[in-house]
């Protein structure tokens, strides 16, 4: 959807437009489908888009890069055995046409679809989704090590060498057009995780021709392999080229599917919001995603178009136990009760951006309406601070520059608020801020010196474990945080079935996380995208499942 002049309080009907989508998205599978779809490819696509980023990919092995401007891209190059439905929110036929349940709930057979090549020419059969499967199994030491966050270990819980630490068994081709996905124990939110870009097929040859697991290469610093320079997937879009000014894509002319009206789209980076808003006013780009608060006005303004996402991600401040004094529960209580967020979202967010005081956005199942919450009180966070023991001890405060997500808008002035409230009930803080583009991730996810840090997570699929599993469902260097008994209720309420008991258990899970502050949730935000009178049509996802053969230009 999209509108045209507007003001911020109509604007803000969209969101709640967008929120009936995201809430259709909220149901659990149903039965997989029966047949095909099918469609008709139209006529040869002519068009050029560009559109404007937040900055330059991390990275382009959406396997080993859990990063929002890289899965942009990947997006429309990968495809996965498993896609979303825009209208339902289910899991829809992308790769395999159909698929089918154990009766033990311990494998899944998926029929691929037929005819499909990848761009590199070599046909997509068993062998060569087992080959992925296989590949993110069997991760190499180093390459875990340079590539921290995983999405394979974050939804399966452990690779080869931890059999008995894994959800995935093992993938086989029981027939010549069909793969069979064996579990160690049962997964509800399996058939949704697979809708994760992480997961899209790659080409074999690709993977191996261009040393997929070997991160021999950088770019700003991040380690990467050939392969992460130039995929090759079975997507609407073939890679063309990577450069300072961005990346391109052009149309697939062998695609199976519809291939729009798209011919080549370029994804330029602007590390600043004005910059992107002006690009956009001089006809530079045709769109761009993560209006700011600032730049919001002067949209309307100029009577663009804008579009906003319902609310599926969530900001928090980071907290790292593994550096004192922040193993002290009340330290991190002192922290929680120092946050002024009511402030934080109303001078950094868009409109009608919730609060948050847990991890799982009210939408879904899961999400308690009684997680225990301190409040805002800097009176009471200086008594508990003192009483904590806390003697001044310096702690860094990591924050990316030149950095906008869906979660975090203005990371420079979001940190700068949230020092000052946090040293004026007596914490010493030390700004430690990183370039996003030189391994800001890393530094925070890697073990090391930082204290606090500025940080989100955007929901991939309609799922609670997606919100609390990467976050929680172990220890991780990100966090420090140990609590076994929260990592093995996660771990059961994985494989409970679609119910209240499941409900029950996710509630529990985020009272406990909340209780014990190994991170302060701030908000739900809104996120929006600016477009150009050219654009008749863009498909907002809440969980940015946002292929360009949809989007619809005016003739």
């Amino acid at each position: 959807m999209a509108f045209s002049t507007l003001s911020r309080a109509a604007a803000s009907i969209g969101a709640g437009i967008l929120a009936l989508a995201l809430a259709s998205c909220t149901a659990v599978p149903g039965p997989a489908p029966s047949s095909p779809t099918t469609s008709t490819a139209p006529s040869e696509p002519t068009a050029t888009f560009n559109f404007g980023t937040a900055s330059q990919p991390l990275g382009l092995d959406p396997a080993l890069t859990a990063d929002a401007e890289s899965y942009r891209v990947t997006r429309q190059i990968l495809e996965g055995l498993v896609g979303v439905d825009p209208t339902t929110g289910q899991p829809s036929p992308q790769l395999a046409i159909e698929w089918s349940e154990g009766d033990d709930g311990l494998s899944y057979d998926f029929k691929l679809r037929p005819n499909v090549t990848f761009h590199d020419g070599t046909p997509l059969d068993p062998a060569a989704v087992c080959a992925n499967f296989d590949r993110w199994y069997t991760y190499p030491q180093d390459v875990r090590t340079k590539a921290p966050g995983i999405t394979f270990k974050g939804v399966f819980k452990a690779f080869s060498d931890t059999p008995d630490l894994s959800i995935y068994k093992s993938c086989a081709t029981p027939s010549g057009d069909t793969v069979r996905i064996s579990l160690t124990r049962p997964f509800t939110g399996f058939l949704q995780a697979l809708t994760l870009p992480a997961f899209g097929i790659s080409s074999p040859q690709a993977l191996a021709a261009q040393t997929a697991n070997v991160l021999d290469q950088s770019r700003d610093g991040q380690p990467m392999s050939a392969y992460a320079n130039h995929p090759i997937g079975t997507g609407p879009y073939v890679f063309t080229s990577w450069n300072d000014g961005g990346v391109s894509l052009s149309s697939y002319k062998d695609y199976w599917g519809e291939r729009g009206q798209i011919a080549s789209i370029n994804f330029i980076p602007y590390d600043h919001p004005q910059a992107r808003l002006q690009a956009l006013l001089d006809g530079k780009i045709d769109g761009y995603d993560l209006v700011t608060v600032g730049n919001f006005d002067q949209l309307v303004k100029k009577g663009m178009q804008i579009v906003q996402r319902d609310p599926f991600s969530v900001m928090y401040l980071g907290i790292n136990q593994a550096v004192a004094p922040l193993d002290n529960l009340e330290v991190r209580q002192a922290l929680e009760m120092a946050i002024d967020k009511d402030t934080l979202i109303r001078r950094f967010f868009i409109d009608n951006t919730a609060q948050a005081t847990q991890f799982v956005p009210p939408k879904l199942s899961g999400f308690n309406n009684n997680a225990p919450s301190l409040g805002y009180d800097p009176d009471k966070a200086k008594k508990v601070l003192a009483e904590s023991g806390y003697k001044g001890e310096e702690l860094k405060f990591y924050y990316p520059l030149n950095a906008t997500r869906a979660y975090l808008p203005t990371p420079e002035k979001i940190y700068a608020e949230l020092s000052r409230q946090l040293t004026a009930v007596g914490f010493n803080i030390k700004p430690v801020p990183v370039e996003w583009s030189e391994g800001y991730l890393q530094k925070v996810q890697s073990p090391g010196d930082h204290a606090l840090h500025l940080l989100g997570w955007n929901g991939a699929y309609s799922d609670p474990d997606n919100f609390v599993a990467p976050l929680f469902g172990e220890t991780n260097s990100e966090f420090g945080y140990k609590d076994p008994q929260v990592f093995s209720k996660i771990d059961r309420a994985r494989g409970l079935p679609e119910g209240q008991d499941r409900t029950s258990q996710y509630q529990t899970i985020n009272a406990q996380i909340a209780a014990s502050v190994p991170a302060v949730p701030i908000a739900f935000p809104i996120s929006a995208l600016a477009l150009s009178d050219r654009v008749e049509k863009y498909p907002a996802s809440p969980v940015l499942n946002e292929v360009f053969t949809n989007v619809r230009l005016k003739p």
